[in-house]
């Protein structure tokens, strides 16, 4: 039996400004709002408890990063590679994945929250431990990805 739900979409206000992440990678208390993020290519970033929201990558390379206790709310990511990248234990609220590459991304403990992943690879992803509500996996392939001890 299958049960239909409906996934909340990232509430993306028009009219972001340009912005990039190299203004809040190193702040103590970094927080990323109302910014549009584009054409960036960056490796072995780590911030722990970054804030996102109201954010929209486009196009934006963050190989190799570490984000642990990231807290996303209303971002959209198009066409990224976060590959081998770590969100864990994030609360990931109201976020689009689309066409992205996310080979290998560490999930682990995360709570994840009107997800939806659309297209593209995600293989070896950890979700261990994660908790899942009104998550959506679209045209996904997710070989080898770990799904061990959720909640759903």
């Amino acid at each position: 039996m299958t049960t239909k739900f409906k996934i909340e979409r990232p509430l993306i206000p028009n009219g972001l400004t340009e912005g990039t992440l190299e203004d809040v990678l190193y702040d103590e208390e970094p927080y990323l709002s109302n910014l549009l993020i584009t054409n960036t290519s960056r490796e072995n970033d780590s911030n722990d408890g970054l804030i996102v929201s109201k954010v929209l990558f486009q196009k934006v390379s963050l190989i190799h990063s570490n984000f642990n206790k990231i807290d996303m709310t209303d971002v959209i990511f198009e066409n990224c590679d976060l590959s081998n990248s770590t969100f864990n234990e994030g609360i990931i609220h109201r976020v689009t994945f689309k066409n992205c590459k996310l080979l290998g991304v560490d999930f682990s403990e995360a709570h994840l929250g009107n997800v939806s992943f659309e297209g593209f690879i995600k293989n070896l992803c950890n979700f261990g431990v994660a908790r899942f509500k009104q998550v959506c996996f679209d045209q996904s392939s997710l070989r080898g990805t770990s799904f061990y001890d959720c909640q759903f």
